[in-house]
C-alpha cells in the first residue's frame, strides 16, 4: 500500500530551495520522526507529481535525490521503497546516535559523577553477580518496586508497590501499554503535536492516532469528547508536563474536566510523565483525578540520564499491573538486571535526587541563555526544562532550517516530526540538554538567533 505524503503539499508549495532537494529532506524527516517505516512503499512518480503540484521530471530527480542519500531503493517493477538509513552524528565515545534526541544536560560537576560512579559499583558489588545475569520475574525485585514506589509517591502519592511495575524504558512501557489497549485498527487520542516515538508504536501495531487540538492549556476538552461520542478511543495518551514538544504544562482544570470525560465514557488514560519530576511546582497528575483509568508512566532518562533505560508505571490497581506485566513480558522480556540494580541504589542512596536537582540548576541557567539569546523570538520554554518550543517565520521553510542547523550542530527538529494530524505548524523543538557544555549551548542558540535574521546556505530563503 502507497504511503501518500499529503502533509509534504505545505512545504513543498511554500518553497525556499529546489522542490527535488526538499522531497528527499521530507523523507529523510519522515524517516527520522517515524512516520515512514522501512519497507513502507512510495506513490509513483507520476501520483507523486499530482498530489505536489510538481512535474514528473522534477519528482524523478527527488526519488533520484533520495536514492543517492540511501534513503530508498527503486525496484523495477515493484515501485519504490523506504530503505531506513537514518543520517547519524558521531558523539562521545565514537558511537552513532541521532543528536535531536532530547537529553538532559549532563553534570560536570567531578565530585556528583564521582557520587554516580560509586553508587553505581555499590549496586554491583551488594548483588550476586549470577542473579544479576539470569531472567528475572517480570515488574523488578520486591526492592527494585518499593524504591521505585517510593520516588513516585512525589509524583502520585497513591503509587503502593503491588500496582508499581519496572520497565526497560518509557518507550517499551508504551509499546506494552498500546498492544494491551487497542487492537490493529482501532484509535487512540493523543494530542495534535506529541511524542514521535508514539507514532512509531501505532505505525507498528497497526493502530491509528487521532490528533486532538491544543491550546495553551492543553488539549481541547470539546474535541476529545466529541471523540468520545463518535470514535469510540480505546485510549487517551497525554504528555502533561513540560510537554514535548511544546512546553505546555496542562492546567489543573483542564485535567480535570479531560479526566471527568474519560470516567464518563470509561476511556483509559496513558500519563506520559517523563519530565514530570522536573518542576519544583507539579501540577495534580491525572492519574489522582481519575485514578482507576490511568497508567502513569515515569522514569529516568529526563532525570538523571538517557542511557538509564529504567522506567515505572503505576497501573490502576494490582490486577492491571499484572496484565500489563504479561504485555511487558511479551514485547520487552524483562528489564536488564543489572540497570535495574544500578537505578535502585540510585534511588535509595539519594544520587537520582542529587542528579535531578543538577539537572534542573543546569536547566533553569541554559533557558536563561536561551531567553536572553533568542528575545526577539516568540519562544515558548519552561524554566525547569530543557528544550523550548521555537516558531519559525514565513521566510522559512521548515524543514529546510532543521537540516540547516543540524548539519551545523544544532539539535532542532522539525514540527512535521511531531505532528500526528497532518498539519504541523511552522516550528522547531530545540534541544538545551546533551553532552555539551553551556558554551556550546549557547555556541548552538547564537546560531539559531543568526540564521533566523542571516540565511547561511545557498537554497535558503533570503530576507
Amino acid at each position: 500500500m502507497h504511503k501518500l505524503p499529503h502533509h509534504w503539499v505545505r512545504p513543498v508549495a511554500q518553497g525556499g530551495k529546489p522542490a527535488y532537494l526538499l522531497v528527499a529532506d521530507l523523507i529523510e524527516e519522515d524517516l527520522r520522526s517515524g512516520r515512514l517505516m522501512p519497507r513502507d512503499q512510495l506513490p509513483t512518480l507520476r501520483t507523486l507529481a499530482d498530489l505536489l503540484g510538481i512535474n514528473y521530471t522534477t519528482a524523478a530527480r527527488a526519488y533520484a535525490e533520495a536514492q543517492r542519500r540511501g534513503l530508498i531503493d527503486a525496484r523495477k517493477g515493484s515501485g519504490t521503497f523506504v530503505r531506513g538509513r537514518s543520517p547519524a552524528l558521531p558523539l562521545k565515545g565514537g558511537s552513532g546516535a541521532e543528536m535531536t534526541m532530547n537529553l538532559p544536560p549532563e553534570p560536570e560537576d567531578p565530585a556528583l559523577l564521582e557520587r554516580i560512579r560509586q553508587s553505581a559499583e555499590s549496586a554491583l558489588r551488594a548483588q550476586d553477580v549470577h542473579a544479576l545475569l539470569r531472567y528475572q520475574d517480570f515488574g523488578g525485585t520486591p526492592a527494585d518496586r518499593a524504591a521505585a514506589s517510593a520516588w513516585l509517591r512525589d509524583l502520585v502519592p497513591d503509587s503502593d508497590a503491588d500496582r508499581v511495575l519496572v520497565c526497560p524504558g518509557i518507550h517499551g512501557a508504551l509499546l506494552a501499554l498500546v498492544s494491551l489497549l487497542a487492537r490493529p485498527g482501532q484509535l487512540i487520542c493523543v494530542e495534535s503535536l506529541g511524542y514521535p516515538g508514539m507514532k512509531a508504536i501505532a505505525a507498528q501495531l497497526g493502530v491509528q492516532l487521532f490528533g486532538l487540538p491544543m491550546d495553551d492549556e492543553g488539549v481541547s476538552v470539546r474535541a476529545f469528547q466529541d471523540a468520545c461520542r463518535n470514535l469510540e478511543p480505546r485510549a487517551l495518551y497525554l504528555n502533561p508536563a513540560i510537554h514535548n514538544p511544546t512546553t505546555i504544562t496542562t492546567s489543573l482544570a483542564r485535567r480535570e474536566a479531560l479526566a471527568d470525560i474519560a470516567m464518563h465514557y470509561s476511556v483509559p488514560i496513558i500519563e506520559d510523565d517523563a519530565y514530570a519530576a522536573l518542576p519544583t511546582e507539579p501540577v495534580t497528575p491525572l492519574a489522582q483525578l481519575a485514578p482507576a483509568l490511568t497508567y502513569y508512566v515515569a522514569g529516568l532518562s529526563k532525570c538523571f540520564g538517557a542511557g538509564l533505560r529504567t522506567a515505572f508505571v503505576r497501573a490502576p490497581d494490582a490486577r492491571q499491573a499484572q496484565r500489563l506485566a504479561g504485555a511487558l513480558r511479551a514485547t520487552t522480556v524483562m528489564a536488564s538486571p543489572v540497570t535495574t540494580a544500578i537505578a535502585t541504589r540510585a534511588l535509595q542512596d539519594g544520587t537520582a535526587r542529587a542528579v535531578l536537582e543538577a539537572v534542573r540548576t543546569e536547566s533553569r541557567a541554559r533557558q536563561a541563555l536561551a531567553a536572553q539569546i533568542l528575545v526577539d523570538h516568540d519562544v515558548r520554554a519552561h524554566a525547569e526544562g530543557f528544550h523550548l518550543w521555537l516558531p519559525v517565520p514565513g521566510t522559512w521553510n521548515v524543514v529546510e532550517f532543521a537540516s540547516y542547523l543540524r548539519t551545523q550542530g544544532a539539535g532542532v527538529v522539525a514540527s512535521a516530526a511531531f505532528s500526528t494530524d497532518g498539519n504541523p505548524p511552522d516550528a522547531v523543538r530545540v534541544c538545551l540538554g546533551g553532552p555539551g557544555g553551556i558554551a556550546a549551548c549557547e555556541h548552538a542558540l547564537t546560531l539559531i538567533a543568526e540564521t533566523l535574521a542571516h540565511p547561511k546556505h545557498p537554497h535558503a530563503t533570503t530576507l
